[in-house]
């Protein structure tokens, strides 16, 4: 094992490398529940290293493999790795070119940078996540991932345009839609991209009936490979690309991304909803008497949230503006609410864009008056300034929670969970009662108009049951959503925490295409191992930081 025979990587890798204890330990975690020490921790600067690092693990195989990873914000485990992590950080980190249709960048930018570059143009690339100030786009790429505008706007996949990747034989290829002229030509290359490509149609073809009914019906998932979204039936089209968003550097080294841009709309109104319990009952039909109105994010947070809000209300307070006049303004008809009936079971956010601010307040109020009937306490913000304070409270309140209780730590492995929002009354009262058994403390926020719901409980790694409750709830919750068709990722991705878990979403015949698809890109497991296929549940066990 390498443990017995020192990593040496070839003079001609340009980049950096480092096995120091500070970097190391740095390298061992990301925001999940995991930690596993690395080997070593290389920093590439070219494509030519990515080569030399691909060639010299082969010479090691069964003994290294290479986890790509970036800002290290993933919350499943995928960036960790007992072997070798490819930091694209430090040196992929350029944008190189922008317009306003497509921008080309390398994977280690930031997406906060990246936005800055794309509204010169007056464009975004819509999918951003709540962590949009410390995630990279290449991470954004490897998760499928999703945020706030992902109701009008979809994931990641519907704007990656071009990738390119270099695979297992150390050369960078280009992936993008092909034709089915441009689709043969690839085919009949006497290589292993063409090679590639017949493995792939033959996959497809062979397993047709069960890839195209096993595709979710949600309308979020991260779940296993995309192959149901490479080949379109209707325009007959080819795309590789869709294999590898949210493979998690599972099939290859993603060394350059091409993005499709959307321009935004730049006035906005938010309904925002105030549920009783005595609402739930109805809360399918609140939500899509809603939907109806088209806006373009529909969001939630629970009373547990709220109860989170007041707990570190002093320090949100200055997120919040630190005026407290204009915070009793703007929260009074909130305030009132509170006072007359306590607080809401769950807060309900409706941001409705369009063209002029006249435009924006319309749609909001006409999706309120869609809803009066049910007797649900609503506000309709003035401003942009307004709504984002509601924002901040859905983005920030856990954050500052998880930062000021020492004794506890987040704990994300129930955390991404999508049903559709019709199952709602059903799915959620029997969440609640599974979750209340373990006397956690954990709140409950998401994407109410997409299903797709975020519980990350705070837990101390040191209780005797820790691992247990993981197992236990895990298998009782992903039961749970596999009986109402959902999927367990959303956003988030499988990764070390829910490839063990793939079977409650897939069958045995999409399970061993998942495999085959390995075995086309990475027959030899240098890429990133544990995640997506090869479940290891001892190797998950073992890493859980209150094992470390």
């Amino acid at each position: 094992m390498s443990k017995l025979n020192p990593i040496v990587i070839p003079d001609t890798f340009s980049g950096d490398v480092d096995n120091s204890n500070r970097v190391l330990e740095q390298y061992s975690e990301d925001t999940s529940i995991f930690k596993i020490r690395p080997e070593l921790v290389v920093y590439p600067k070219n494509v030519a290293d990515l080569h030399t690092l691909i060639h010299y693990v082969h010479t090691r195989r069964g003994e290294l493999s290479l986890t790509a990873r970036s800002a290290g914000t993933d919350m499943s485990g995928g960036p960790l790795s007992s072997s070798i992590v490819v930091d694209f950080l430090r040196y992929f980190n350029q944008i190189l070119e922008v317009n306003t249709v497509h921008a080309t960048t390398q994977p280690g930018v930031f997406y906060r940078d990246f936005e800055k570059a794309t509204l010169k143009h007056g464009v975004i690339m819509p999918s951003y996540t709540a962590s949009r100030e410390l995630n990279t786009v290449g991470g954004m790429v490897a998760n499928n991932s999703a945020g706030e505008k992902s109701l009008t706007y979809g994931k990641t996949e519907r704007y990656v345009h071009t990738l390119k990747v270099v695979l297992q034989d150390g050369i960078e290829y280009e992936f993008k839609r092909l034709t089915r002229t441009e689709l043969e030509a690839k085919k009949s290359q006497a290589n292993y991209e063409g090679e590639i490509y017949r493995r792939v149609e033959g996959l497809i073809h062979q397993h047709h009936d069960a890839i195209k009914s096993a595709k979710p019906i949600v309308s979020k998932n991260s779940a296993g490979y995309g192959i149901w979204n490479v080949w379109d039936e209707t325009t007959d089209t080819f795309d590789m690309t869709q294999l590898f968003v949210g493979s998690q550097g599972t099939l290859g080294l993603i060394s350059e991304i091409t993005f499709n841009l959307v321009k935004p709309k730049p006035a906005s109104r938010m309904l925002v909803l105030f549920l009783r319990p005595k609402h739930f009952a109805q809360l399918g039909k609140i939500v899509n008497a809603v939907l109806a109105h088209k806006p373009e994010s529909f969001e939630s947070y629970d009373d547990k949230t709220f109860n989170v809000m007041l707990r570190v209300f002093p320090k949100l307070f200055w997120r919040l503006g630190g005026n407290p006049f204009t915070l009793l303004r703007d929260f009074w008809p909130e305030i009132k609410l509170v006072f007359q009936g306590g607080i809401p079971k769950l807060v309900l956010m409706a941001e409705f864009a369009a063209d002029t601010e006249t435009e924006a307040a319309l749609m909001a109020k006409q999706a309120e008056l869609s809803i009066k009937s049910f007797g649900v306490s609503s506000h309709i913000t003035k401003n942009q300034s307004e709504a984002q304070k509601f924002w901040t409270i859905r983005r920030e309140s856990f954050k500052l929670l998880r930062e000021n209780v020492s004794d506890k730590h987040t704990a994300p492995f129930i955390d991404d969970f999508v049903v559709l929002p019709e199952h709602l009354p059903e799915f959620l009262p029997r969440l609640y009662a599974i979750l209340d058994e373990y006397n956690l403390l954990y709140t409950v926020a998401g994407h109410v108009g997409d299903g797709n719901f975020h519980i990350i409980p705070l837990m101390d790694f040191s209780r005797p049951d820790f691992i247990q409750i993981i197992n236990k709830l895990s298998e009782r919750v992903y039961t749970l959503v596999g009986e109402f068709h959902g999927s367990i990722t959303g956003e988030h991705n499988d990764g070390l925490i829910r490839t063990p878990y793939l079977h409650k979403m897939f069958s045995p015949e999409i399970l061993n295409v998942f495999q085959e698809i390995k075995e086309i890109f990475d027959p030899h497991r240098i890429f990133n191992p544990h995640k997506k296929v090869d479940a290891d549940m001892q190797y998950l066990r073992s890493a859980i930081k209150s094992q470390s």
